[in-house]
Order: structure tokens, then C-alpha cells, then sequence
């Protein structure tokens, strides 16, 4: 009778798991070969966790990972899967590590009562208090359900699989990928599995380890396809133009469409960018001062383009305004098209604080509506006219070149340059790196109070 080694035991293990599925998600998020498994032999029960934790490099850079394994008893959660992955928020607020959870479970293990309810507690409070330390990304590819699904949402990016559920009640019918990318709660849906898996590392890859440390380089590449810029040109475009080519990410595309939202590289540097257009509403607002105050947790810089009429909600406009002033971060703004009224002072003027304001010449910056002032200021001009179409256009029409021209805004000291839109990249390109040794101090509060 042969007696087997523990070496040979050992390499059976890992021999079994490797073609596991969790394992070969894993495999697909990290750099080969550079995970190492954390707490590989805790049972749950009379089996195997139901999570798999441990830590690997992405581009080599450290990040954390669990992964819920649905092949053991659904991914249920239990205390002892629990435990591992508290273990894992420590290691990861002690070192100052990203953290990737991807989700696919079937709910909680109901026969553990009090103990799971004090378990997923202590899982959200960790994850809550890492928030703004460390980027945290949620991986959802399968069920996702109850207060895994509060943990889930509770990350800085949430990225979703086609076929995924992430939901507070079991058989929602609005827990869908796309239900919860039209409601802002998905910020990435990608068509497969390994798409998601590929997005969370690409993420990984643009952020700073923590909020003490710096975005990775990343190579400098050429200006966007859309280079060459033109006046009236839409503000997606802008962005595609100003950014590294094929580098922007955007955010929630599906949910407040009047704010185009998301993270680029601008000659190899990590920033957020916002471009507003139209008429920007409560989602538009919700989904930029989520983004704002990311940037400002990593100390992300943050672009803003302008070509935007007015706020359509002011309890909303109110929080956008919170997040643009309480941001310390490198804030520049560049008005393409309108900045008209409150919308200017909040994202562009001195209520977003910004350090600075570039327009463009075609620009029109004025305190109200432009119709609104030209036929105030207009007095009597209108009346007895044989035209009043046309001519109504025509003061308009002046009133935009004249006093809500860009030139007018600069004498006053409301822009610091107007320029041509062809210059837009390269003057971003040169305030990044005048501004990338900005320092601030802020008063000595726990935080603001805004209307959320």
C-alpha cells in the first residue's frame, strides 16, 4: 500500500482547483501566475468557504481580490466567507491596497440567524469605512441579492455582467444589468463575463493605489480621434478630441444623458472628465457629483466642459454645486458652448472653485438666458417693428457677441483665457502640469452637509 505525501496531497488540491470557475475568474483579473490564495483551507460547514481570497498585481500594481464561488452550496454567504473577506478589507485599509470583489451568490445562509446578520453588518461597515481610502470595484457576475447588493453597490465603480442580478429582493425583475444601468446603480455593462472581468482590471490600472498615493503612468498617446476641433462642435466629441486616444471610460452612459461622465488619460495622466450639455437634470447631477467626489477622495484631476442652458432640478443642482466647491482637487473648466446663469457659477465660475477657466471664442457666458436678457435690456426696440422675428434674433444675436461674449467675462476677471479650439489639448496638456503640485488646507470639519 503506498502512502501519499503531504507535498502530493498539496499539489492534488491545487491540481482539483485550477479548473474551477472562481479560480479561473480570478486568473483573468490578475497578471499570470501572481495570485496568492489567503486562507485557502477554512471550511464552512463540512465544505470549502464559499469565497476564494487572496491578493495579486494588475499591470504590477497589489490589489485584493474575493471572489464568490456560486460552485460551492450557490456562494452563499456564511460567517466563515464572511470572515475571509473582513479579513481582506483589514489587509486592505492596513496597506493601503485597491480592492476587487466579484459577486455571484445566491443570497445568505439563512441556518447561521444573528451570527450572518452581525457578519454581512461588519462586512458593510468595513467596506463603508474604506470608502475614499482605497478604490474599491464590484465585479458582478451573477445573483447578487439582499445586503450583498449593498455591500456590491457600495463600490466606487460597479461593473455588471449582461446575464448578472444585483438586487435587494429575490426575483426583482429590476435587478437587471440593464435596469440598473439605466438607474445609474451599474456603472459598466459589458456583454460577457470575461468584458467585466476585463474593465474592473483595466480600472485598476488608471487609479492610484490609495488616497495618499498617485495615478500609475501610463503611456502617452496620441490626441483623441476626433482631434480636430471646431466651434460648435457637441461636447462628446470635445472629450473624444482632448483625451488619449481610445483611453476614456464612460460611466453610467445610459443615465443622465445631459452629463457625459467618466475617466481618460490626458498625455498619460489619469483624470475625471465631465462634459455637460443642454439641459442638465436631477440624474445628470447625481451621476457628476458622484464623479466629483471621487476625483477628489484620489486627488484625480478633474476636467469639466461646458455647453449647458440651466439646472432642470435645484435640490440636485444644489448637491452638484456641494461637490465642485468642497473639491480640493486640480479643477480646470473649459466652456465650449453656453454657461449660462447658476449653471456657469456652479461648474465653472468661483462657486466651482475651479483653478482654471478656459472658453472658447464662440463661448457665451451670461447671468440669465441670453433671449431673456436681450429683450430686457432691449427696451422698446421691439416695438412698432416690421419684423419683430427677426429682429428679436438680432438682439440676441448681439447681446451673445457683446456683453456675453467670453471677452466681456475675461475683462471682468471670470475666465483666465479664451482660447481657440484647436489649443484646447495642448493648454490642458500645460495647466495639468503647472497645477500638479497643488496644496490646500481645509477647515477642520468631519464633513459637509449636502442635500442628498
Amino acid at each position: 500500500m503506498s502512502v501519499v505525501s503531504n507535498k502530493e496531497l498539496l499539489q492534488s488540491s491545487r491540481d482539483a482547483v485550477k479548473s474551477k470557475k472562481v479560480y479561473k475568474r480570478i486568473s483573468l483579473l490578475v497578471d499570470e501566475g501572481s495570485f496568492q490564495e489567503l486562507d485557502a483551507y477554512a471550511k464552512s460547514a463540512d465544505h470549502a468557504a464559499e469565497a476564494v481570497t487572496g491578493f495579486g498585481y494588475v499591470d504590477g500594481m497589489p490589489v485584493y481580490v474575493f471572489a464568490q464561488d456560486s460552485e460551492v452550496d450557490g456562494g452563499a454567504m456564511s460567517k466563515v466567507q464572511a470572515y475571509k473577506i473582513r479579513k481582506l478589507y483589514d489587509l486592505a485599509l492596513k496597506t493601503g491596497t485597491p480592492i476587487v470583489g466579484i459577486y455571484d451568490s445566491v443570497g445568505g445562509r439563512l441556518t447561521e440567524g444573528a451570527e450572518l446578520l452581525a457578519a454581512y453588518g461588519e462586512i458593510l461597515q468595513k467596506s463603508n469605512n474604506l470608502s475614499g481610502v482605497v478604490p474599491q470595484i464590484s465585479v458582478v457576475l451573477g445573483p447578487c441579492v439582499g445586503t450583498s447588493a449593498l455591500i456590491a453597490a457600495g463600490a466606487d465603480f460597479v461593473i455588471m455582467s449582461k446575464d448578472a442580478v444585483l438586487t435587494l429582493e429575490t426575483g426583482d425583475a429590476d435587478g437587471s444589468a440593464q435596469v440598473n444601468s439605466q438607474k445609474g446603480m451599474a456603472h459598466l455593462v459589458e456583454k460577457t463575463e470575461e468584458d467585466a472581468i476585463q474593465k474592473a482590471r483595466l480600472l485598476v490600472g488608471r487609479l492610484p493605489s490609495n488616497n495618499l498615493a498617485l495615478a500609475p503612468d501610463s503611456d502617452v498617446l496620441k490626441a483623441g480621434a476626433n482631434a480636430e476641433l471646431e466651434e460648435g462642435m457637441g461636447v462628446v466629441d470635445v472629450i473624444q478630441a482632448v483625451v488619449d486616444e481610445g483611453s476614456f471610460i464612460e460611466v453610467s452612459p445610459e443615465y443622465g444623458t445631459s452629463a457625459i461622465a467618466g475617466l481618460a488619460l490626458i498625455n498619460g495622466i489619469s483624470v475625471g472628465v465631465i462634459g455637460y450639455r443642454d439641459v442638465v437634470g436631477s440624474y445628470c447631477c447625481n451621476k457628476a457629483a458622484r464623479l466629483v467626489r471621487f476625483c477628489d477622495a484620489f486627488s484625480l484631476p478633474l476636467i469639466t466642459i461646458v455647453d449647458a442652458d440651466k439646472f432642470a432640478s435645484l435640490r440636485e443642482a444644489a448637491k452638484l454645486s456641494g461637490a465642485y466647491s468642497e473639491a480640493t482637487t486640480i479643477k480646470i473648466t473649459v466652456i465650449t458652448g453656453q454657461a449660462v446663469g447658476a449653471f456657469y457659477i456652479a461648474t465653472a465660475g468661483r462657486g466651482a472653485n475651479a483653478d482654471v477657466t478656459l472658453a472658447w471664442t464662440s463661448a457665451v457666458v451670461s447671468p440669465i438666458s441670453p433671449a431673456a436678457a436681450a429683450l430686457f435690456q432691449s427696451g422698446g426696440e421691439l416695438a412698432g417693428s416690421e419684423n419683430p422675428i427677426e429682429d428679436r434674433k438680432q438682439l440676441i444675436e448681439d447681446y451673445k457677441t457683446t456683453k456675453a461674449s467670453p471677452f466681456a467675462a475675461a475683462a471682468d476677471g471670470y475666465i483666465e483665457d479664451i482660447i481657440l479650439p484647436g489649443e484646447t489639448r495642448e493648454r490642458l496638456i500645460t495647466q495639468l502640469e503647472l497645477l500638479a503640485g497643488k496644496r490646500v488646507s481645509t477647515l477642520p470639519k468631519k464633513h459637509s452637509n449636502l442635500p442628498v
